[in-house]
C-alpha cells in the first residue's frame, strides 16, 4: 500500500508541524475545557482520537477518488485548500471568527470535538493540499504522530489550563497562526504556478 523506501524524516516533521497547526489542540484549549465542563467534566479521549483520526486517514486515502467525481485535481483543490489555511492563519492571529464554530456539545466526544472541531474543513482541506506535495506515508505518519497529540492533550487539558493561563494560550495560537500564513503561501505559491505552466 505506501512505498517505505519514500519515508522522508524531513517531510514527516515539515507535514506534522502543518497539521498540529492546522488541528490547533493548544490554541482550541478554551474551547474544549469549556465543552468540558457542558459534558459532565468528562470527555471520552479514546473515543475523540480514534474517531477524528479515522476521519483524516480517511480523507487521505479517498480524498483523490471523491475530487475525481467532482472533475477536479489535486492542484485544483490544494490552492483552494491554501485559501482556506490563509483565512484560518488570519482568525488565530487577528482573532477574528470568519468560520462560526459548531457548539452543541450534547452528542459527545464525536461531535463537535473529534469533528468539526480537531477533523474540520481546514483539516481534511489541508490533507489534501499536503497530498500535492508530500508522499502519501509521510502524511500518514504525520497524521498518527497528531493523533497521539490530540490524545495527550485531550487528556491533559486541565493540566494546560493550570500551566499556561489565558494569555499564554492567546500567544500559542498567534504564534501558530502566522505559522499556518506561511504555510498557506507556500502551497499557493507551489501550485498556482502549475496553472500558468
Amino acid at each position: 500500500m505506501f512505498d517505505l523506501g519514500r519515508i522522508a524524516i524531513k517531510e514527516i516533521i515539515s507535514i506534522t508541524f502543518t497539521l498540529f497547526a492546522v488541528i490547533d489542540m493548544l490554541g482550541s484549549a478554551p474551547i474544549l475545557i469549556s465543552l468540558k465542563a457542558k459534558m459532565g467534566g468528562k470527555i471520552n479521549v479514546v473515543q475523540a482520537t480514534l474517531a477524528s483520526g479515522s476521519l483524516m486517514i480517511l480523507f487521505l486515502f479517498i480524498g483523490r477518488q471523491f475530487l475525481n467525481i467532482l472533475g477536479l485535481d489535486i492542484q485544483s483543490f490544494a490552492v483552494a485548500g491554501s485559501i482556506v489555511i490563509f483565512i484560518l492563519g488570519l482568525e488565530m492571529v487577528l482573532g477574528l471568527e470568519f468560520f462560526k464554530p459548531e457548539k452543541d456539545a450534547k452528542s459527545g466526544s464525536v461531535v463537535p470535538i473529534a469533528f468539526p472541531l480537531i477533523a474540520g474543513s481546514g483539516t481534511l482541506t489541508t490533507i489534501m493540499s499536503l497530498k500535492a506535495n508530500f508522499d502519501d506515508v509521510n502524511i500518514f505518519i504525520g497524521i498518527l504522530i497528531n493523533c497521539v497529540i490530540i490524545f495527550i492533550v485531550l487528556g491533559s487539558l486541565k493540566w494546560i489550563e493550570k500551566a499556561l493561563g489565558p494569555n499564554g494560550l492567546l500567544v500559542v495560537r498567534k504564534f501558530f497562526g502566522v505559522i499556518l500564513l506561511a504555510i498557506a503561501v507556500k502551497i499557493f505559491g507551489t501550485n498556482i504556478l502549475k496553472f500558468t505552466l
